[in-house]
């Protein structure tokens, strides 16, 4: 049978590769296993970065509604088990102990734009419509989508994507500070490698507690977030990355964080 997806481990980080190019990317027990994967392979301290992509020309269509008819013959509660399988994966990117970089060509749609938006770093194609199209079949969006959206655009366009689903280009979302980067489709790739490389030969745990605050700021209150923003860096302060940051800023060279290249 043929896989829909792989986890490829590149010594340094981690790809997890949509490979469902005849449903459009659609969500698969493949995919689903491969990003737990990387997820896991995330907590090994040579990893320090993990890539989603995909082959066939699209990013992921999200579920495939096949599947989704056959769930109406099951409970509630069943359905409900389905939908957590899912959440579960959007947990794991979200909690991941490394950033996350997606590649997006194609375009998204439904949970595929739960699994973009999970991301940390978004490359996308030039002209890509990501669409959240549940209203269309009678249903509701899910992986988290309601909340990404509400964190990264104004409410009227979250409520047109979801209400109306009418689609959004990569370009104005990234007018919107909604995607880091649109190119053409022979750049996506490489454009997503490159912020990889650029994640790969940082602080890994300078990195890490970044990540860390920036997730926790969107939910904490400001004396909270102040509080753990001190703490936080009275930490890095006597640490050994910043050691070697500030004395390469002063003596006017790259720093060294210790990163190790694997095998590309």
């Amino acid at each position: 049978m043929t896989a829909l997806a792989r986890l490829e481990d590149h010594g340094d980080h981690a790809v997890v590769i949509n490979m469902n190019s005849t449903r459009r990317g659609a969500l698969s027990p493949d995919l689903y296993q491969a990003i737990a994967r990387a997820v896991n392979l995330a907590e090994e301290s040579r990893i320090r970065a993990i890539l989603l992509t995909s082959e066939g020309g699209f990013f992921c269509a999200g579920g495939d509604l096949n599947v989704l008819i056959d769930r109406r013959e099951l409970s509630e509660e069943q359905r409900r088990g389905k939908v957590d399988e899912l959440h579960s994966l959007v947990r794991g990117l979200r909690a991941a102990p490394v950033p996350v970089v997606a590649a997006v060509e194609g375009g998204a749609a439904g949970a595929g734009v739960s699994l973009a938006l999970a991301a940390d770093l978004i490359v996308a194609e030039q002209g890509v419509k990501f669409t959240a199209a549940y209203v269309k079949a009678g249903l509701v969006p899910d992986g988290g989508l309601t909340s990404a959206l509400a964190r990264m655009l104004p409410r009227p366009l979250a409520m047109e994507m979801c209400l109306l689903a009418r689609p959004v280009t990569a370009e104005r979302l990234a007018a919107l500070g909604a995607v880091n980067s649109v190119v053409p489709a022979a750049e996506v790739l490489q454009t997503a490698q490159d912020l990889v490389a650029a994640l790969v030969s940082g602080p890994p745990d300078a990195q890490r507690v970044i990540r860390h605050l920036v997730a926790t700021a969107y939910e904490e209150r400001e004396t909270a977030q102040l509080d753990a923003e001190r703490d936080a860096m009275a930490r890095a302060a006597g640490g050994a990355e910043a050691g070697e940051g500030i004395a390469a800023f002063l003596e006017k060279r790259l720093p060294n964080f210790g990163s190790e290249k694997g095998d590309i």
